[in-house]
């Protein structure tokens, strides 16, 4: 026991002394936290103070996420023709319907650029409709100088999505996250290939969750953030901090064109539902049942003496359609869709979305003072049609 004792304190006074020594000698090493720098002297008597070079990340650096989700992420370039007019007065759609089409008229190539990113070893990319939109060429570079070939594999205007494919091995796969789980607050990354300068990382937070009424898309539900999204982001990841895909950047506001704090990204949930719709069917398969609707606010419900405030109303019906043989009636207020409440037409929308075609769904709807429940057939929702 008595060496062990001795033993102890030899090594306490010698620790003493090291810290006197360190202290008295380098006592900036002490104020940094023992961070060392490197004296460097140079001509004419001066000194410069370099870090030590360290393989650990620094405290609150991203850089872990960045580079996991980085190479998953690709430029998209794309072409169409464009036939123009020798005069420019007959670019106008306008003044060609009554000068038809002159001659001297030439063939213009048209290029765009957006982003994409790679959610499959089998070669899939998800990216914005808006990106691939009518074009003719579609070609796509890898972070690490590969260029391929894409084709469409298929689009859905009303989420603004698509599905695209190259023929490559070895790709970058990135991992996809729980969109669901998200809250205002976490820290998020959005990657793309802003303005065509290469592939840029911004950092921001979620700003908002849920958004909508924010684009010609018909079904929104949008994570909104601060990370700066510019025109070329779209299409590109927006990541949380361990790298994993959150959503696909798809719009910003801006009244000049860039990036001002508020971008918008598809959540992965409802981009996943998308893509694995488009690759095993072709198309995208949403529930329909033939009503239109109106937004209750506050004002529509003194005018009509409502006691909701807010809700979804059917202001039509549309003739032989599923609601219509179910026994729905404009002026009914949609209350529940499957026993899930509804607040907003878009919130209905999403719900009836949801529900397969050839199956039968309850409706509950307030009418008067009563409350019935419709047993309606779900119907196929027809491509572009504003209706539900």
């Amino acid at each position: 026991m008595r060496r062990l004792w001795l033993l102890f304190a030899q090594t306490v006074t010698v620790g003493l002394a090291i810290w006197f020594i360190v202290t008295t000698l380098k006592p900036e090493w002490v104020r940094s936290g023992f961070n060392p720098a490197l004296q460097t002297r140079l001509g004419a008597g001066v000194t410069l103070k370099e870090a030590l070079v360290s393989q650990t990340p620094a405290q609150n650096s991203y850089r872990g996420a960045a580079g996991k989700a980085m190479p998953s992420v690709v430029n998209i370039y794309t072409s169409k023709e464009a036939r123009r007019s020798g005069n420019p007065l007959l670019n106008d759609p306008f003044l060609r319907r009554f000068f038809g089409d002159q001659q001297g008229q030439r063939t213009e190539r048209q290029s765009s650029l957006g982003s994409g990113v790679i959610v499959s070893a089998e070669g899939y990319i998800l990216t914005n409709n808006h990106v691939v939109e009518s074009a003719d060429e579609i070609e796509v570079a890898l972070t690490d100088g590969r260029k391929a070939r894409a084709k469409v594999v298929g689009t859905d205007p009303e989420t603004d999505l698509a599905v695209i494919k190259i023929d490559m091995t070895n790709l970058p796969v990135i991992t996809l996250g729980n969109s669901d789980q998200a809250q205002v607050g976490d820290v998020v990354l959005a990657i793309g290939n802003p303005f065509g300068v290469g592939q840029t990382v911004t950092m921001g937070i979620v700003s908002a969750l849920g958004r909508t009424n924010l684009a010609d898309s018909a079904f929104q539900n949008f994570i909104q953030t601060d990370a700066a999204v510019n025109p070329g982001n779209s299409g590109g990841a927006l990541v949380d901090a361990n790298g994993n895909l959150l959503g696909i950047n798809t719009a910003i506001y801006s009244q000049n064109g860039g990036s001002v704090g508020i971008g918008f990204a598809i959540p992965i949930s409802i981009a996943r539902q998308v893509m694995e719709s488009i690759i095993s069917q072709g198309q995208v398969v949403r529930g329909w049942i033939g009503v239109e609707l109106q937004d209750i606010t506050p004002e529509l419900a003194d005018s009509f003496g409502l006691k909701m405030k807010s809700g979804a109303i059917i202001t039509g019906v549309v003739r032989d359609g599923p609601a219509f043989k179910a026994g729905m009636k404009p002026g009914d207020i949609l209350l529940t869709v499957e026993g899930k409440n509804v607040s907003s037409t878009t919130e209905l929308l999403n719900l009836v979305a949801q529900l397969k075609p050839g199956n039968h769904a309850k409706v509950k709807v307030l009418r008067s003072s009563s409350e019935p429940t419709l047993d309606i057939a779900i119907g196929k929702r027809p491509v572009l049609n504003r209706e539900e």
